[in-house]
């Protein structure tokens, strides 16, 4: 099989656990070939990314919040973290087959990610079911993906604002949502802990990707990696990172001191 097509319809699936799957038995198998050079185009009438009919998808701004401290509102919270995950394992796929002309490493650590982020998936819907709900059951929003769409011609863009900016939040807001589940305190509000913690470890290698793979374009294009970013979150009018940062993971995934001082003054 070639990695990149084969990317390009495990996106345009819209069955989530088909999806995950999928993406699990390309990077299981390891014998696959890649063309870097192919230009590959979706195809016709399908709009990317397949997603389910459920949930619902709204705007941001209309997603209600429900407190932790119940376990409707523990439902509603790891639902939102499920389909954060779900959307992360359409953006690895789309950084696989979009873009030509990388060294075959970019497709093969874009490809590890998804699996990651299809294993996050399983673990997130798994215990949602155990509580009685399902991915589906709650409405989402596609914040990410929107950036997704936005920075589809600009490879540099796609990796500053993605993985170093999106997927860099949870980083900071993963251990903030453990502290209030910790305190809950039932059974499965710490199990769902659990999980997080596999999330977070990983995701710090994700943005660590990230981070690797925009640096190489900055210096392959004669960018300043600092400046550059600042100028494209003002051209992608990125969302604006709001404290508190999560220092040390965000050390570990490569973001440098100056950058971190930058975070924190603007």
């Amino acid at each position: 099989m070639e990695l990149r097509r084969r990317a390009l319809e495990a996106l345009c699936l819209a069955d989530p656990e088909r999806k995950a799957l999928q993406t699990l038995h390309m990077h299981s198998r390891q014998d696959f070939s890649i063309d870097p050079a192919a230009e590959l185009a979706a195809p016709a009438g399908i709009l990317l990314p397949g997603h389910p009919e459920r949930p619902e998808l709204r705007p941001h701004t209309e997603m209600a919040r429900r407190s932790p401290a119940t376990p409707l509102g523990r439902a509603v919270l790891i639902h939102a973290i499920a389909h954060i995950e779900f959307n992360a394992i359409n953006l690895a796929l789309d950084a696989i087959w979009r873009f030509p002309r990388m060294p075959e490493a970019f497709y093969r650590d874009w490809l590890q990610v998804a699996a990651e982020e299809a294993k996050h998936f399983q673990l997130l819907r798994a215990h949602l079911r155990s509580q009685g709900h399902d991915y589906g059951d709650f409405p989402a929003h596609q914040g990410q993906w929107t950036m997704c769409e936005k920075t589809q011609g600009d490879i540099v863009a796609r990796m500053a604002l993605v993985p170093r900016t999106m997927e860099a939040r949870g980083l900071d807001a993963t251990p903030q949502i453990q502290a209030k589940l910790r305190q809950v305190g039932t059974g499965d509000a710490l199990a769902a802990v659990e999980i997080l913690d596999v999330i977070l470890r990983e995701e710090v290698g994700h943005v660590a990707i990230g981070n690797h793979w925009y640096r190489w374009l900055c210096a392959r294009d004669g960018l300043d990696p600092e400046t550059h970013y600042a100028e494209l979150t003002r051209r992608y009018a990125a969302p604006r990172m709001r404290p508190p940062f999560n220092t040390q993971a965000r050390r570990a995934a490569g973001f440098s001191e100056s950058e971190l001082r930058w975070l924190e003054q603007s």
